[in-house]
């Protein structure tokens, strides 16, 4: 269904995702119009696709997935369209006197005889063609965005892509949409072949051969972490997505690759004689972390301090015995430029960073404290009463150069040392990235379980540097925080071992609980987290964390949090909630923030003074503060005192 009209008034919009509510005249009469713009003005004159839809709230409202701009051809629309502050230089005084001046001409005048506006008082010739090159490329933005949303492409992705490509677009998607994939962030193989289907580009194009290799390498990294792909598994890989028969384009695969090496986006070459391919960005990653990490062992000057008084002095003050194993590690962290000391679960290593901490003071060296994390930096504050920071923070985020660091090689860090803990969970670039920022003759020392998963996102640092052979290793084996009758850490190392865990529930810290259907899981965990384990720790129900395998399904972390939600911290008159989709947000609720995101502002309170910065990162947990009715703004208190509005 289509209706053609004029936006009278903007209710509510979104301007992340476009989301627009607004009041619409058409034939006389006023509706209520709901969906997404790219762009919306009061004034302007739309012609929409869509269909009537009863809300049980808001009533009767068009709901729109197609919109077509249409010039107003009446002096009133005219001025209230060159009014509405869409065109720059042009309000509405300015408005008044151009329609005034040429009536029904004055959007051809604008668009193709600019320069005749000089006859309008105020009006120089530079802001004549100024008024005249606004109006064209609004009109070139406005026709471009939608050609791309014939192609379901969403608002926020249709701005990047134009951003990237400008006037030049429609050309640029029609010749090759898989272009797409290598240029734009967030665009995929899938979304590109949508596109390429509907425009009837050949399944068997180079294009769409090459764009999906780089699909499945990209793939590869983001979903596995692994920075490299065998050659035969990535073209296995390729045939599948593509659709193609086993070996049907081998040699157009291979073509691809030696055409993709020229241009240095892949590299591929031999390893234990099996025929690799990665990403050209991982290799130069890989290369550079490991170059950076030599040249910190070799350029630290060697003391061989020797430490057993400040070990000793450290222990009389702590009134604890450190085990040889700790006294070798603190030893070699002092000595070398770059140490790695790993452990599982109570086995010390927080009492040697913290020995380690004090050894550096008594040195004069200045120590920053790091974690991948806001929680794990926490967590080593909280350990060693010594100010930790996220990497990330310690950086800084250059937002002048699109998410790049402050801190780098040109301008390093002040610091004579750097501890980094919970380097599991480091991933290749974001390891490079502290690497450039350390000075020469840093000394680094890197604390972590290699028994914990790898990190998210591609490499596997610690085994990486644990294997290479070429760095101080110090392996913890010895375990200490082991509580009367806690059986945490004693399963943790009998697992990672290869054998049963100890079931028994008289421990005070580890339970096992066997139930055999979905429903009687969920009432389990419903009824552990509402009443047994608050009950039994004295606790709030806030400080138990629950972690599921998967998103779907009865005990999937979608029904979980719903249940959870509804159980703790149900609705209420008093609590504002935002509906996204089949998600409730509302005041109260605990939240995680899943994905970086370098540009978002927040502020702390920091005894009297306000510290403010931007970049809020995945793992950041929270609890919303406060829901804005109108606008949807959300306010998020993180629990490291962080304060954040989300649109």
């Amino acid at each position: 269904m289509n209706i053609h009209g004029v936006v009278e008034n903007i209710v509510y919009r979104n301007d992340e995702n476009g989301y627009t509510v607004a009041k619409f005249s058409c034939d006389e009469k006023m509706y209520t119009i709901v969906g997404k713009l790219l762009q919306i003005n009061v004034g302007d004159n739309l012609r929409l696709e869509g269909e009537f839809v009863a809300n049980s709230r808001y009533g009767s409202q068009f709901a729109f997935d197609s919109v077509e701009y249409v010039y107003p051809t009446t002096l009133t629309g005219i001025e209230k369209y060159l009014g509405s502050g869409l065109i720059k230089g042009v309000g509405p005084v300015t408005a008044k006197a151009i329609v005034s001046k040429f009536k029904e001409d004055t959007l051809a005048i604008i668009e193709f005889n600019p320069l005749e506006l000089e006859k309008i008082r105020g009006i120089s010739k530079n802001k004549a063609q100024s008024i005249g090159d606004s109006f064209r490329e609004l009109k070139k933005f406005q026709a471009t965005i939608i050609f791309l949303q014939t192609y379901n492409i969403s608002i926020n992705m249709a701005l990047k892509i134009y951003e990237v490509y400008k006037e030049k677009t429609a050309e640029i998607v029609k010749n090759n949409p898989y272009k797409l994939v290598e240029d734009i962030e967030g665009i995929g193989f899938l979304t590109a072949d949508v596109i390429a289907k509907k425009m009837g580009i050949d399944p068997k194009s180079k294009y769409r051969i090459r764009a999906g290799l780089m699909h499945c390498l990209k793939d590869n990294s983001e979903k596995t972490g692994n920075t490299f792909i065998y050659k035969k598994e990535l073209f296995l890989q390729a045939e599948k997505i593509l659709g193609f028969e086993e070996d049907e384009c081998l040699d157009t695969f291979s073509s691809v690759i030696d055409e993709l090496k020229i241009e240095s986006q892949v590299l591929d070459f031999f390893v234990n004689r099996h025929e690799i391919v990665m990403l050209s960005r991982y290799y130069y990653l890989e290369s550079s972390v490991a170059q950076k990490l030599c040249l910190l062992k070799y350029m630290s000057v060697s003391q061989n301090y020797d430490v057993e008084s400040d070990i000793t002095f450290f222990e009389k003050v702590n009134s604890i015995k450190l085990h040889d194993q700790q006294k070798n590690a603190v030893k070699t962290a002092i000595n070398s430029g770059v140490s790695l000391i790993t452990g599982g679960p109570g086995t010390g290593k927080t009492t040697i960073i913290k020995c380690i901490i004090n050894i550096f003071n008594q040195l004069g060296k200045k120590v920053i404290l790091l974690a991948p994390t806001g929680r794990a930096a926490k967590r080593l504050n909280e350990s060693t009463g010594v100010e930790a920071s996220t990497i990330h923070r310690a950086l800084e985020i250059d937002f002048k150069s699109k998410g790049n660091f402050v801190y780098n090689e040109t301008n390093p860090l002040e610091c004579d040392a750097v501890i980094v803990d919970e380097v599991s969970m480091v991933d290749i670039s974001l390891m490079n990235s502290l690497l450039k920022a350390l000075p020469r003759d840093c000394n680094l020392t890197l604390v972590g379980d290699k028994d914990q998963l790898p990190s998210v996102g591609a490499g596997n640092v610690l085994d990486d540097i644990l294997t290479s052979g070429v760095f101080e290793v110090s392996m913890l084996t010895k375990i200490f925080r082991q509580e009367d009758s806690g059986l945490i850490i004693t399963n943790a190392h009998l697992i990672n071992s290869g054998k049963m865990p100890v079931i028994d529930n008289k421990s005070k810290d580890f339970f096992f609980e066997q139930r055999t259907e979905s429903v009687d899981v969920c009432d389990s965990i419903m009824e552990l987290i509402t009443h047994r384990i608050p009950n039994y720790l004295k606790i709030d129900n806030s400080k138990i964390q629950i972690l599921a395998p998967l998103k779907a399904g009865v005990c999937g972390t979608n029904s979980l949090n719903q249940k959870i939600q509804e159980s703790l911290n149900p609705s209420s008159l008093n609590k504002n909630e935002l509906i996204m989709g089949a998600t409730i947000f509302r005041e109260g609720d605990k939240v995680m923030h899943i994905a970086n995101n370098y540009n978002l502002a927040w502020k702390k309170k920091n005894g009297y003074m306000i510290e403010e910065g931007q970049g809020v990162f995945n793992g950041d947990i929270g609890y919303i503060y406060s829901i804005d009715r109108q606008t949807g703004e959300t306010t998020v208190w993180f629990e490291d005192g962080r304060e954040a509005i989300y649109t």
